[in-house]
């Protein structure tokens, strides 16, 4: 259904904005867009990034719209997991069926592309323009040099918060009764680190993994760019005995990476300077009800559910935002009430799914990953899901290689994390995971899980 052009103003220029604004351009609408920083394709990138995984979910946006062959041009398809566990050979773990991946793409250089594709589809940016205040009603916004000087006024006929996890239009909202909010910082912060190319400018790690570290609780990551380099990041407790606030000098950092991460010594001096160089930053989940005020204003992407990257989906979750508000515009036209309300209804629960497969996600990584047990189980599921591909879909390939909801990854996660709970108490099942009397024994706690649904119903 065609829409009447409308006058929108979205509030961030990051990749939810940027797409955003591509998508509504495309749909006849006059789009502005307001960003309190400078244009990042004129200054350099900030050290507080972390790697995007590109999967399913932010491919199927940006195939959507049309971008889809552009972006890829910028991006390293991963295929697997590379694990680095201290005293053992490095191992792999494939992520999903032949030929999926996940793409790693620098933060920096993908907003900045998305930038450009949003202006040369006719949207205007005002960088360095503070936007203040937002008068929910009137879908009016008001922008400054500073919060208690004069002020700009702009009136649209909707904006949309793309402004991150604290968010301004956010803010504005959870002034109005009945607006819920939680936000929850974990103990584990990150700074973003560098492993710097070859000399003949070849990485100097296998450029299609995705490298993790895992040490219990904390962990070492690292991601391919097209130059050669990894955008490395070190998840750490902010306080502790092996935290941030005990590394104090580049002596002490260059003794950590040498005592937990061998491996990469070769790297250690640059990772040592690079520690100090770089800010260290705090990692939150951010939830929040409802995200729209009437026809007027929505939130998208981090400014409504903002959460930890330990299942690579902050981005794609935003995408798919966009990706529902379209399907939403194009079945309901101009009846934003409508389309605004229903938004919010249908994302909400996959947003709070999402939120906790991510935390879910970080045990896994930081710890379960070098547990035995841990690995017997990946094996066996994925031996049971080769054999039954209708039956069984791990829930990793559920979020990051499908396009079930996250709120039906999390409950299928579960009732298939009892299943395994059950299997993995048979006799002698480390040298006969792969025998038919243990898909037989899937089968049937499968079957009884199904006859349960059934009677539950």
């Amino acid at each position: 259904m065609k829409q009447s052009p409308k006058r929108i103003a979205i509030v961030g220029s990051g990749l939810v904005g940027s797409l955003l604004a591509i998508y509504l351009r495309k749909a006849g609408h006059e789009v502005s867009v307001f960003d309190r920083r400078p244009d990042i394709r004129t200054v350099e990138f900030s050290g507080r990034s972390i790697n995007l995984a590109m999967s399913n979910r932010g491919w199927k946006a940006l195939r959507e719209v049309g971008i889809e062959e552009e972006i890829r041009k910028i991006g390293i398809p991963l295929y697997q997991r590379a694990m680095h566990v201290v005293g053992k050979p490095i191992y792999y773990q494939k992520y999903g069926q032949e030929g999926e991946a996940i793409w790693s793409i620098s933060r920096g250089v993908l907003n900045r592309r998305m930038i450009d594709l949003a202006e040369a589809a006719g949207t205007r940016f005002c960088f360095g323009e503070k936007v203040w205040d937002i008068d929910l009603p009137t879908a009016r916004l008001f922008t400054g040099e500073e919060e208690k000087g004069p002020w700009k006024a702009y009136a649209f006929d909707h904006i949309f918060g793309c402004d991150g996890a604290f968010s301004r239009v956010r803010h504005k909202m959870q002034r109005r009764s009945r607006f819920d909010y939680s936000q929850e910082f974990i103990e584990v912060g990150y700074k973003e680190l560098t492993i710097r190319p070859n000399p003949d400018g070849t990485h100097k790690l296998d450029k299609h993994s995705f490298h993790i570290w895992p040490r219990g609780n904390f962990m070492f990551i690292a991601m391919p760019n097209l130059d050669g380099s990894f955008t490395c990041t070190l998840f750490l407790p902010f306080e502790g005995e092996t935290s941030f606030e005990s590394i104090r000098n580049v002596e002490e950092a260059r003794t950590f990476f040498q005592t937990h991460f061998p491996t990469i010594t070769p790297e250690i001096e640059n990772l040592s300077g690079d520690f100090f160089k770089n800010p260290t930053s705090a990692l939150v989940t951010i939830k929040c009800y409802p995200w729209t005020y009437w026809d007027k204003v929505a939130l998208v992407g981090d400014s409504a559910h903002a959460i930890v990257p330990f299942f690579g989906q902050g981005m794609n979750a935003g995408f798919e935002d966009i990706s529902e508000l379209n399907a939403l515009m194009q079945a309901y036209g101009d009846d934003w009430e409508t389309i605004f309300k229903t938004y919010g209804q249908r994302r909400k629960p996959n947003a709070d799914a999402i939120a906790e497969l991510s935390l879910r996600n970080f045990r896994e990584m930081s710890s379960k990953t070098t547990d035995p047990q841990f690995l017997l189980q990946k094996k066996i599921e994925k031996h049971f899901a080769e054999q039954y591909p209708d039956k069984w879909i791990p829930a990793y390939s559920r979020v990051t290689f499908s396009d079930h909801t996250y709120a039906e990854a999390l409950e299928m996660g579960d009732r298939q994390e009892a299943i395994m709970k059950e299997v993995l108490k048979m006799p002698g099942l480390a040298s006969r995971w792969d025998t038919p009397e243990v898909a037989a024994r899937i089968l049937e706690l499968l079957n009884d899980e199904a006859v349960g649904q059934v009677g539950r119903q």
